[in-house]
């Protein structure tokens, strides 16, 4: 995939202003160009479009964008595999959990976490693998695993979603008590009687937290 003046637009389009902001709002863990959203997504936008249409996923693009320094190239991979999931299998799991493991914080995993809904979504022998994240040594991976069903509405797997959040309760991580949260929060606005069971029978391992995000629509 032809990639080069994409990333040459991202870089003509740098803004030192903003860029320092946003290094700081992640903790001064990335470099940024200082790209904003709207702006970022208008640049990729012709090479996403392109990329509906290709019959491959170019994983070679996506470890060069991963590679660089720049926040925004990391952005660009994830919009990426989020316009290319149709085509990903359970094969390619292992490839979104290396991406996961390097330079992880929350954007980057947050933004995964649609991709690898997509492929359990399309192929249920993917719940084991998504179930063993949910026991992960690394936090970050078992985030992609509570989270990975979002806005999934009546699509949802209710038995995994219980299983992956039952797995993760009673931990002290602040990530991973907010991704429970989120995830029954999302969940509460297609089934609230699921997730008002969920917190009446296990709301005592649950964090203040998770249960306070929970419970924002019901």
């Amino acid at each position: 995939m032809d990639y080069e003046d994409t990333f040459a637009a991202f870089v003509a389009a740098a803004c030192p202003d903003n860029a320092a902001p946003m290094k700081r709002y992640m903790r001064d863990q990335f470099e940024f160009l200082g790209i904003k959203t709207p702006v970022r997504r208008a640049l990729e936008r012709p090479l996403i479009k392109a990329a509906r249409h290709s019959p491959r996923v170019d994983w070679e693009f996506v470890e060069v964008c991963w590679g660089k320094s720049e926040r925004e190239f990391q952005y660009l991979a994830v919009d990426y595999l989020r316009a290319t999931g149709g085509r990903l299998t359970p094969a390619d799991l292992p490839r979104l959990r290396s991406l996961a493991e390097r330079k992880s914080w929350w954007d980057s995993i947050d933004g995964l976490c649609p991709v690898v809904g997509l492929i359990a979504q399309r192929h249920p022998e993917a719940r084991e693998t998504v179930l063993a994240w949910s026991r992960d040594e690394n936090f970050w991976i078992r985030r992609m695993a509570i989270d990975h069903q979002l806005t999934m509405r009546e699509r949802t797997d209710t038995e995994l979603l219980a299983q992956v959040i039952i797995n993760n309760l009673g931990l002290p991580e602040f990530f991973i008590n907010k991704a429970i949260g989120w995830a029954l929060r999302d969940y509460s606005k297609t089934n609230p009687g699921f997730v008002r069971s969920f917190i009446e029978t296990h709301g005592g391992t649950m964090a203040p937290l998770s249960i306070r995000e929970a419970s924002k629509y019901l």
